[in-house]
């Protein structure tokens, strides 16, 4: 069976699962396994001297052991056979992939703005790390739209993009990365150096996928002219990839992202993110999840051609 095959072919059951089924509450979930291992670990290793270095090793040890335990379980099956390999992949593609779950989660927080302001203030409270408790309603609307284009890097594009780079063990190491940024890569006195390190590798692997996914959503909505836009308010958020596709969807839809909000009770002052302060509809979330669907359909395609073309990862 040959390379493109075996990338191809788990791609495409891995992401039509996901865009049919979402994660599944009732099946086991690899991340959830991820963020109890990352949690015994903090707990264990996060005190005393030497957090900086405990922590770095840490994020290494559970990047790297991600990586070869799943080339070794890939190795083991090609032993059984080939199509053994290619099921266990597809399974892994689907669970590291969250579109469709996130696009959902973002229709229900407009269906409950449509209720009352505080249920918005909990449904959203579910997507967001800010605190949720004092936002008003073009605020919840705002930081949905925002989370649904960082995470359709995070949760779509950049895992496809490591998936293509280095095959699934790739994208599993990926997965790792992101889980130990989003429970231990804050800047608060109890993370800032154990979890020093989680950010800054979580940093470079979002580098590009970031940038890749900010001019696909321009390109799919045929405003490639909005790069100039991008360049200018990618770099304000204080992430150093975040802005990036969060400047593309303010582009796409002309409005204003970002500003002060709070943080695990402070006030962080994030800059604005475009220029129209407008008033945020259901049409944007319309456009906005749409332009998440074609963003991740022409990922694939670009992963299908690139295979099929002898640009093969490392399987």
């Amino acid at each position: 069976m040959d390379k493109a095959t075996l990338l191809i072919i788990p791609l495409l059951i891995g992401w039509i699962a996901d865009r049919l089924l979402g994660d599944p509450p009732s099946l086991p979930h690899p991340v959830v396994l991820f963020g109890k291992i990352i949690s015994k670990g903090e707990k264990l290793l996060n005190k005393g001297t030497g957090q900086l270095i405990k922590g770095g090793v840490f994020s290494l040890v559970l990047i790297a052991g991600a990586y070869f335990v799943t080339k070794y379980i890939q190795v083991g099956l090609a032993q059984i056979h080939p199509i053994t390999v290619i099921v266990f992949n597809g399974i892994i593609v689907f669970f590291c992939l969250a579109g469709k779950t996130l696009i959902k989660e973002v229709k229900a927080v407009f269906v409950a703005c449509e209720r009352s302001v505080e249920d918005g203030r909990n449904q959203v409270s579910r997507i967001v790390g800010r605190d949720t408790s004092q936002l008003s309603l073009q605020q919840i609307k705002k930081a949905a739209l925002e989370t649904l284009s960082e995470n359709l890097s995070d949760g779509v594009i950049a895992p496809l993009f490591w998936y293509l780079i280095l095959g699934v063990p790739g994208m599993v190491a990926y997965k790792m990365i992101n889980t130990l940024d989003s429970m231990i890569g804050y800047k608060n006195v109890r993370y800032k150096n154990f979890g020093c390190w989680a950010a800054y590798i979580d940093d470079i692997a979002n580098y590009i996928p970031a940038r890749l996914t900010a001019f696909l959503m321009i390109l799919v909505n045929g405003k490639v002219r909005l790069i100039s836009f991008i360049a200018r308010y990618g770099s304000k958020h204080a992430s150093p990839n975040s802005g990036y596709p969060e400047a593309a969807l303010a582009g796409i839809l002309n409005c204003r992202f970002g500003g002060p909000n709070y943080y695990f009770g402070e006030l962080v002052d994030k800059p604005y993110i475009g220029e129209n302060d407008r008033p945020i509809e259901i049409e944007d979330a319309l456009v906005s999840i749409v332009t998440n669907q074609r963003t991740e359909a022409f990922m694939v395609i670009i992963i299908v051609f690139l295979s099929l073309t002898e640009f093969f990862p490392i399987l």
